[in-house]
């Protein structure tokens, strides 16, 4: 009995043993070197804080120093990845080379060249402002406010102005016309207008579905490679994952909501966050990363929900929000406001009828016309927006180069 209790403790023993060995491998690192992970967290809190105040408009000679840095880091980069890759890039430079010659060679073939031209490049420019829209390098430009939307709005107009939508292929907005035949009263329909403004709507959602992979490839990568990157979404995912079971707030439940929602239902969870606006997808990129989620299961999933039915939803609002009747009540009831109605009224309507009268007549070269100053404000505010997305570009570049430095102070002090 003794012997058997003696034994007990012998293994008791070993297994604080084991435990305290693992807790101390935990804190060694390089060349025998002891970090505190207290420490080491605390540290990293302290150069994220850091790196926060590296904006053009607190530092901008270090933000502006920093921004050209990355740049050539970020060059450099990714000449060694094509480099490294040059099978594949001397593919595509032989492709190139190829179409090339076929657009410039005089032939039969030029009309479908053109065709495809203009094809082409009306949904290459839809595409890169989806992923603007959702990428961003960090920041965001809200593209759907500042084009698509706008887009959708002025053809729904145009529709029920012209009773056709017969006017010119794109690329708009050089010029939305009426065409010369009259189109028969109500003969615009949803549908008509929807299948009219289908193909920009679906490039762009495309382009919001490519928008979200790099959460995705971030968060398997560091699953894969055991790594701990220092971002500030994914650290937040894996403390929420820690923190499951504990009282959280309401923004907490709805992240951890979605989180089980994609490992749970698996492609049609991830379809039902693609499918509706959700500010949290980012969120739902990190859990399939994480949890190793098949490539084409998670960006096929994205894919139909972004460009199919989250657009579809997208465009049904803006049509009916901008269909004649509904504009033209809007425009009543903004009269109805006491006092200052008649006088915000006024604007509202003579920048639509501005809209009616180019719809029907075609702009002389030596006519200048007058501006509304609806069109003027909306104008500046796309300008101030994407001005707005430059300047989020370059802080989070600089911000980037930042980590680059104390990474590398840090992995220096690990070395001593």
């Amino acid at each position: 009995m003794e012997r058997f209790i003696t034994s007990i403790y012998e293994m008791a023993g070993n297994g604080t043993d084991c435990e305290q060995r693992r807790l101390t491998m935990n804190k060694e690192q390089h060349n025998g070197n002891i970090i505190d992970p207290s420490l080491l967290i605390e540290r990293k809190k302290r150069d994220r804080e850091a790196r926060q105040h590296i904006v053009l408009w607190r530092q901008p000679l270090i933000t502006l120093q920093y921004f050209f840095l990355e740049t050539l880091v970020k060059l450099k980069e990714w000449t060694i990845k094509l480099w490294h890759r040059r099978g594949i890039v001397m593919s595509f430079l032989l492709l190139f080379t190829m179409l090339t010659s076929a657009y410039y060679i005089e032939g039969a073939h030029q009309q479908y060249v053109q065709y495809m031209e203009k094809k082409f490049l009306w949904c290459a420019y839809w595409v890169g402002l989806g992923i603007l829209s959702s990428v961003g390098l960090g920041t965001g430009l809200h593209t759907f406010l500042l084009y698509l939307g706008p887009h959708i709005a002025s053809v729904t107009l145009a529709a029920y102005e012209c009773n056709s939508v017969n006017f010119p292929e794109p690329p708009y907005p050089d010029a939305i016309i009426c065409p010369d035949e009259e189109g028969v009263e109500g003969s615009i329909s949803l549908w008509t207008i929807i299948s009219k403004v289908r193909l920009e709507a679906c490039m762009w959602g495309a382009g919001t579905a490519i928008g979200e992979l790099p959460p995705y490839f971030m968060a398997r990568a560091a699953r894969l490679s055991g790594a701990e990157p220092d971002d500030e979404e994914y650290e937040e995912f894996e403390e929420m994952l820690e923190h499951a079971e504990a009282a959280q707030d309401y923004a907490s439940r709805a992240k951890l909501a979605v989180q089980n929602l994609v490992q749970k239902v698996g492609f049609f969870g991830i379809l039902a966050c693609a499918s509706i606006p959700n500010p949290l997808f980012d969120l739902a990129g990190i859990t399939c990363g994480h949890f190793l989620v098949p490539f084409w299961t998670f960006f096929g999933a994205t894919l139909i929900g972004k460009a199919i039915v989250k657009m579809h939803i997208q465009k049904l609002f803006v049509i009916i929000t901008f269909s004649k009747h509904i504009v033209e009540q809007m425009v009543s009831l903004i009269g109805a406001v006491p006092s200052i109605g008649p006088s915000v009224q006024k604007p509202f309507r003579e920048y639509l009828e501005a809209q009616r009268k180019k719809l029907h007549h075609r702009s002389d070269g030596g006519q200048v016309q007058g501006e509304n100053w609806l069109s003027w404000v909306f104008e500046k505010l796309v300008i101030v927006m994407v001005c707005y997305f430059i300047l989020s570009i370059i802080s989070s570049m600089a911000q980037s180069y930042a980590k680059r430095i104390q990474q590398k102070k840090l992995s220096v002090e690990k070395t001593k």
